[in-house]
């Protein structure tokens, strides 16, 4: 299909246009430029004077599918329930389609703020089909994978044994290949294990030991760095840290920085790293000394986690972290699972702006973002649903984009955490410009998804048009117009199409000889065989996973 949008405001940082009125032409599903005589075909016109437009947002590390995920939905039917509650009002919208699972409601609500991919970022191997079988059936945005690697029984033993990086790269590639994931995870490496060998324990440090194994978290994380580089996997290794949480934990993301070497290294939901220990309470803020640490060191790139005040749930496959977390759950109930490998932690909670802790939690979040000076190297992120649910990013905009705003919700937070908090001495504020760049172009190019977050041509048409005359949050709460792949998706806020999707992932090469000595190891020691860990595309529809091209 042939269509032109005219008249609009272009906001697109990866050609430097910078509020630029522009028109834009697309055909069969691709932003072109078409010849001034074939101009005349573009019958089908959008007119966007008066509307901001910018690619389809890209969000780095949402957790919408897998096990975790479903256990979450198994512990608090509540949450699903009012979920599905909304979701099943689109009927009117949808003639024929009637949406019961939140799978195909993630895809509805992403959709209506204008974003058109979603990277799902902690995918066990042991997990990872059912976490693709679920992924394929969100529609209306493209997905992708991070696998998890880094308390892996083999990988500590192949360490520990001294087998050598390229037996280490080797393992790497697989996983990722066989899981069709997009990039590697690593969380708390060698934390689960260590939990799992010894119980309880106060923290887990860079160089503290796995016990049976020998090997400290850092050697962990520097094995896995490596291969990553080595494999030129376009997205830098992505790492959960230790002491995920805990008050005094800015000792904890410092080292980590460190301990890249000036290797690329990308540093998930930070706002959970940035705790100092100060202060009568003993706990405080360490934004302004991490974001002095982030700027000086251009290797790191960073996702900030921030937290909402509101119901949620945390999820994650930190069991050591979790299990810590569980007396704080509200409502009391929790799951912890151990599984090969991993596992997972599901508590409920509700951040609450009069709690000392969490107001001052959501401060330090805010501080992070603004303190930061590149933001080609910070995303927009609650971690969801860790810090809030992906649907409260319209009013965290508003609070980077509106200073008044910002400064009438510092004012209805715990008076003690606001004392203690610089965010009402940071006048910053982010531009439409900046936005695009930490929603749009950066996500696209630290993904290695060369194809979107753009507007140039030869880009898929995925496009976001917004009304600027609404309240910031209300504007990008529900676009005007949303087009995936060049098909209208949503207007005037509401999706009225289901569009079925892809999910993207990596092929890499590497030496298909270490195969039989993993098939050793799984017949040993695991309670499945090496063929339950190796996605079947049999069992998918035919386009579902698209290969992108890495670097190098």
């Amino acid at each position: 299909m042939k269509f032109k949008i005219l008249n609009g405001t272009v906001y697109d940082p990866s050609q430097n246009i910078n509020g630029k009125k522009q028109d834009l032409y697309v055909d069969d599903g691709l932003i072109v430029k078409p010849e001034k005589s074939k101009i005349k075909d573009y019958q089908n016109t959008y007119d966007a004077k008066g509307m901001i437009v910018m690619a389809g947002a890209i969000d780095i590390h949402s957790h919408i599918a897998g096990g975790n995920v479903n256990n979450a939905r198994l512990l608090s039917p509540e949450i699903h329930s009012n979920f599905l509650e909304y979701n099943l009002n689109r009927k009117k919208l949808l003639p024929g389609f009637n949406s019961r699972w939140t799978s195909e409601g993630t895809g509805y609500r992403y959709a209506e703020m204008g974003f058109t991919t979603v990277i799902e970022p902690a995918v066990l191997p042991i997990n990872a089909f059912l976490t693709q079988l679920e992924l394929e059936k969100i529609p209306m945005i493209d997905k992708g994978c991070l696998g998890i690697v880094g308390n892996d029984t083999l990988l500590l033993d192949a360490l520990n044994k001294k087998k050598g990086q390229s037996f280490i790269d080797d393992y790497v590639a697989w996983n990722i290949n066989s899981s069709k994931c997009l990039g590697l995870k690593v969380i708390n490496a060698g934390g689960s294990e260590f939990f799992k060998r010894t119980g309880e324990s106060e923290s887990f440090n860079l160089d503290d030991i796995v016990p049976e194994y020998g090997v400290s978290s850092r050697q962990i994380l520097e094995s896995l760095n490596i291969a990553n580089e080595n494999l030129k996997i376009p997205h830098p290794v992505h790492v959960h840290c230790n002491n995920l949480g805990m008050a005094g934990n800015i000792s904890s993301v410092l080292s980590t920085i460190d301990a890249a070497q000036g290797r690329r290294m990308h540093l998930a939901h930070i706002q959970f790293y940035g705790y100092d220990s100060k202060g009568k309470k003993g706990f405080s803020s360490g934004s302004q000394e991490l974001a002095e640490k982030i700027n000086k060191n251009k290797n790191i790139s960073v996702d900030i986690g921030q937290v909402m005040f509101k119901p949620t749930m945390t999820i994650s496959s930190d069991i050591w972290k979790q299990n810590q977390s569980k007396l704080h759950a509200n409502p009391k109930k929790w799951v912890i699972s151990e599984i090969e490998d991993g596992g997972g932690g599901i508590i409920p909670y509700e951040y609450k702006e009069k709690n000392f802790v969490n107001a001052l939690q959501w401060a330090i979040g805010l501080e992070l973002f603004l303190l930061i000076k590149d933001p080609w190297r910070v995303f927009l992120t609650t971690d969801h649903p860790n810090g809030a649910p992906f649907t409260s990013y319209p009013e965290l905009i508003r609070l980077l984009m509106d200073l008044d705003f910002r400064n009438s919700e510092l004012d209805k937070i715990n008076n003690y955490a606001k004392d203690m908090s610089d965010l009402k001495f940071i006048k910053r504020t982010y531009s439409f410009y900046e936005l695009a760049i930490m929603t749009r172009a950066a996500p696209a190019k630290i993904l290695g998804l060369t194809d979107r977050g753009s507007l140039k041509f030869g880009s898929v048409a995925d496009i976001s048009i917004y009304n600027p005359k609404k309240p910031i949050d209300k504007m990008f709460r529900n676009a005007e117009y949303v087009f995936k792949n060049g098909i209208e998706i949503v207007k005037n806020g509401k999706v009225h199409k289901n569009l079925k999707t892809s999910t993207k992932c990596l092929k890499l090469s590497y030496d298909k000889n270490i195969h039989k000595k993993i098939k050793e190891w799984f017949e040993n020691y695991y309670s499945l065989s090496l063929k339950e860990f190796e996605i079947d595309e049999t069992y998918f529809g035919e386009k579902n996973f698209q290969n992108i091209e890495k670097a190098g």
